[in-house]
């Protein structure tokens, strides 16, 4: 019988929101918007999740949280922690573009479709934001409609719509 992978998990409360990131020894893997249980988690990911971190030479868990609590609290606005992307070759390129968003800006579904050299691919390029699994880091939360709407965000509206207040300091 194979052995499970061992992921390791670390909770972040922010503003009535509770945030679950999730690191292999590759990096960060999973970024979960709903607080859901790590038993929960581990059975959606089939691999074994453990509250707490890892400190190998690629991964320092107590870095990443201070990052991502850091850009929560409004004092960064990039990351340098590993990511452990796993996804198809056409939504690794989604998300890879999706980190070249700067800070405080936004990018309709249509522009990210022409960058990745796809310009009549924008539901493709919808859906595989959709399934970012690194959500906050690879900032799914800046893609708008053409029209300037706010659409689509797997924590929901309302925490895209503070995640973007937050980047323009209110």
């Amino acid at each position: 019988m194979a052995k499970r992978e061992l992921l390791y998990a670390s909770k972040i409360p922010w503003e009535g929101w509770c945030f679950v990131f999730v690191s292999s020894e590759r990096g960060i893997r999973l970024i979960d918007l709903h607080g859901t249980s790590l038993s929960e988690l581990s059975e959606q990911l089939g691999v074994e999740i453990v509250q707490g971190g890892t400190k190998t030479a690629s991964v320092n868990q107590d870095l990443a949280r201070q990052e991502i609590e850091e850009y929560l609290n409004g004092d960064r606005k990039s990351f340098s922690s590993p990511l452990d992307m796993q996804g198809t070759p056409f939504q690794i390129e989604v998300w890879n573009e999706l980190l070249n968003i700067p800070y405080g800006e936004t990018r309709s579904y249509g522009e990210i479709a022409a960058a990745v050299g796809r310009p009549r691919a924008a539901r493709a390029v919808g859906a595989a934001i959709g399934a970012n699994p690194l959500p906050i880091i690879v900032p799914c939360h800046r893609v708008i409609g053409k029209n300037g709407s706010l659409v689509g965000f797997g924590g929901g509206l309302r925490l895209k719509e503070r995640l973007l207040l937050l980047e323009k300091g209110v």
